[in-house]
C-alpha cells in the first residue's frame, strides 16, 4: 500500500491503523470478464513528498478534495463505501456472481505450481469465555493442528458474511461479527495438500471477533473437507496448547485478540 501510495500520488505515508476489508465485483462488459477484488482499507499519514500527476498512467490525476466535493464525485463503489457515501454508480456491477472455482494453481516457469487465496477467519469467544478452534483434517498442509473457524472466500462474497457461513459449516455454531481485529499475510514456499503436488501458497487472511451467544456442541457439516473436528477450550487450555499444535495464523489472531 506505500509503495502504490508513492508510485500514484508522489507521497510518502506510513500506516497508522486497519479500517475495513471489503469485497467488489465490477464487470467489464467490453472485455467479455467480471473481477472481483478483496480490499484492504487503511489510515495513513502523510510523510513527505510533493502531489505528483501520472499522466497516461492507469492512475493519472491525484487530487485533494473535502467530504462534501467526494460525494459529488463518480466514484468507485468500494471507494464511497470506505468514505462512508452513498453507493456510487461509476462501476457496472454483475446481477450474479460468474462461476468460478474458489482455489486455483497457475505453473510457474520453474515447475513449481502457485496461488494466492484471500481467507476470512474468527476468533470466537461465548458467554464463558471459550474459544473455538477447529482441527485440520489429513491431507491437509497443517494437518492435525488447531486452526481459527473461516476459510476462503466464494467469488463476489463479502469476508463477514463468508466467515459466518464457514462457521455453520465447520462448527455448526451461529456467530454475530463483533469487530475486525487485523490481517496476515503467510507464505508457504512448497505447501502440500490434497491437489498432490507442492504448492507455492500465499494466503491472505483476515480475521475477526466473533461471539456465539447460544453456543452448541461443535458438529462438523462440511464432512471431508480441511476440518475433521471442532472444539471449545476453556481459556487454560487454550494456554496450555504447545505452539507447535497451532497454526500461524492462530497464534497471531489469539494474541491480537489478547485472549492469552
Amino acid at each position: 500500500m506505500v509503495r502504490e501510495t508513492a508510485a500514484e500520488t508522489g507521497l510518502s505515508v506510513a500506516v497508522s491503523g486497519l479500517d475495513d476489508v471489503l469485497a467488489d465485483m465490477r464487470a467489464l462488459p467490453d472485455r467479455g470478464i467480471t473481477i472481483h477484488t478483496d480490499r484492504l482499507i487503511y489510515r495513513v499519514s502523510v510523510r513527505g513528498g510533493t502531489l505528483t500527476d501520472r499522466v497516461d498512467r492507469p492512475t493519472d490525476l491525484a487530487r485533494w478534495v473535502t467530504p462534501d466535493e467526494a460525494s459529488r464525485m463518480p466514484l468507485r463503489s468500494f471507494t464511497a463505501r470506505a468514505l462512508g457515501l452513498p453507493a456510487s454508480s461509476a462501476d457496472v456491477v454483475p446481477d450474479e456472481a460468474p462461476d468460478f472455482p474458489s482455489f486455483y494453481a497457475v505453473p510457474g516457469p520453474d515447475g513449481l505450481h502457485r496461488a494466492q487465496r484471500f481467507a476470512a477467519y474468527a476468533v470466537v469467544t461465548d458467554p464463558q469465555g471459550r474459544v473455538l478452534l477447529t482441527r485440520i483434517s489429513e491431507g491437509y498442509p497443517g494437518a492435525g493442528c488447531w486452526h481459527l473457524p473461516g476459510g476462503g472466500t466464494d467469488y463476489g462474497e463479502q469476508p463477514g458474511a463468508a466467515l459466518i457461513r464457514e462457521l455453520v459449516e465447520e462448527t455448526g455454531q451461529n456467530g454475530r461479527l463483533v469487530e475486525l481485529l487485523g490481517v496476515a499475510s503467510h507464505r508457504d514456499a512448497a505447501s502440500l495438500g490434497p491437489e498432490g503436488y507442492p504448492i507455492d501458497w500465499h494466503g491472505v487472511r483476515a480475521f475477526y471477533r466473533v461471539v456465539v451467544d447460544q453456543p452448541a456442541p461443535p458438529t462438523v457439516t462440511d464432512v471431508g473437507g480441511s476440518t475433521c473436528e471442532a472444539r471449545w477450550f476453556a481459556p487454560e487450555e487454550l494456554d496450555a496448547l504447545p505452539p507447535d499444535r497451532l497454526t500461524e495464523v492462530t497464534a497471531e489472531a489469539v494474541q491480537a485478540a489478547r485472549l492469552t
